[in-house]
């Protein structure tokens, strides 16, 4: 029985992830809502151009390696059993509210993604983890990659993603009224809402649970409707760092994660990606391994982190989990074993030239991953 209630609660933490509930919610537990109909205010044109557990945000490729053939494949990983558990024992209607990912809604598990992406454009006092406790590694790191890889990196930042936001009134209408598109009024009546959710939930942590910042992204520089200007940049959610400190990966995860969403910001600055354009499962899963190898040779390489097999053994495992079974979906990551096989052939190429001690430039190592990738994705 435990098992399957652990089953059930991945399964519905899936579905809160991937697609919003068609079910309304109650507005008894609701009350802010009440007056909410489907006459109000629609979001504005053009208006939320994130979205919020997808890869690399409106990204295109120049081209693509023919459609993505399913491979044996197991949807259940550490990391989602992980997921599951801490929404275990959550009341029903709890779920519910986070699930409403539905334009035009209160889409409050998104609030923190939108803010961090659109709001968060200065370097000055980020921290990274709930109490900081991964900000020196992540800034070291970041300072390895920078001086490690060939490409234009001094308008890049790195910023954390906090759920505390969520308490925060203020953040809370912006995000909705600018990042949304809703108007004043709506803004505000929402903004109450997320207030008196807070209150009326306490599986939300006051917000700093988890499950609203479970996620790390890389946005390119580039200028969004309603919103302005938004510098490029690495966002590194607090809940995905504490899901892989709780599986035993703290040591190596936010490093091998930045390390990958910079990778991501070398595809934009190559033109593998570009911002405003669609993704298909093919191109997804391309420029998310190649992301992954670009992370394990830096990762590998005498002249970048240097880690040794012990740790290469954990990155590779982090990558392991991120990997995914939706081969029709349009943001595909590629199965596990191809995640960790693209790093495996990273480190294998760093490995391989650690005598000679010489870093190949970022579009080389393009070259020679698409070379590689109709093998890689044969695992």
């Amino acid at each position: 029985m435990k098992n399957f209630r652990l089953v059930t609660a991945v399964t519905a933490f899936s579905l809160l992830l991937s697609a919003g509930c068609e079910k309304e919610l109650d507005t008894v537990d609701n009350p802010n809502l009440a007056q909410q109909n489907a006459t109000q205010d629609e979001p504005k044109a053009g208006s939320g151009s994130f979205a919020p557990y997808e890869p690399q945000y409106r990204a295109l490729l120049y081209r693509a390696l023919g459609n993505v053939e399913p491979t044996p494949c197991n949807k259940i990983t550490p990391l989602l059993l992980w997921t599951g558990k801490q929404i275990l024992g959550w009341k029903e209607k709890a779920g519910f509210v986070l699930s409403d990912t539905l334009e035009g809604s209160l889409r409050m598990v998104e609030l923190a993604t939108y803010h961090t992406a659109y709001f968060q454009n200065s370097p000055a006092e980020q921290y990274y983890g709930l109490n900081g406790e991964y900000t020196q590694p992540i800034n070291k790191g970041f300072r390895a990659l920078k001086r490690f890889w060939d490409i234009q990196s001094n308008n890049i930042i790195v910023v954390g993603m906090h759920g505390s936001m969520l308490q925060d009134r203020r953040k809370v209408v912006r995000t909705f009224q600018v990042g949304y598109g809703y108007s004043a009024y709506k803004a505000n009546q929402y903004a109450d809402s997320v207030a008196t959710l807070l209150k009326t939930y306490p599986e939300y942590l006051n917000g700093i649970h988890p499950v609203f910042t479970l996620n790390a992204f890389a946005a390119p520089d580039t200028a969004y409707p309603g919103v302005g200007q938004v510098t490029a940049k690495i966002i590194m959610g607090d809940g995905f760092l504490q899901a892989y400190e709780e599986l035993g990966y703290g040591d190596v995860a936010p490093q091998a994660t930045l390390a990958h969403e910079f990778g991501h910001q070398i595809q934009y600055q190559l033109g593998i990606l570009k911002p405003g354009m669609k993704l298909t499962p093919e191109i997804a899963r391309r420029v998310e391994l190649m992301a992954d190898a670009y992370a394990a040779y830096f990762l590998s390489h005498a002249r970048g982190a240097a880690m040794q097999w012990k740790r290469v053994q954990q990155f590779l495992d982090v990558f392991f989990n991120k990997g995914d079974c939706e081969f029709n979906n349009n943001t595909h990551h590629g199965t596990h074993t191809q995640r960790r096989a693209a790093a495996v052939w990273a480190y294998n190429l760093a490995n391989d030239t650690r005598k000679q001690g010489g870093i190949l430039s970022s579009r080389e190592f393009a070259r020679l991953f698409d070379a590689e990738l109709p093998n890689i994705v044969k695992q």
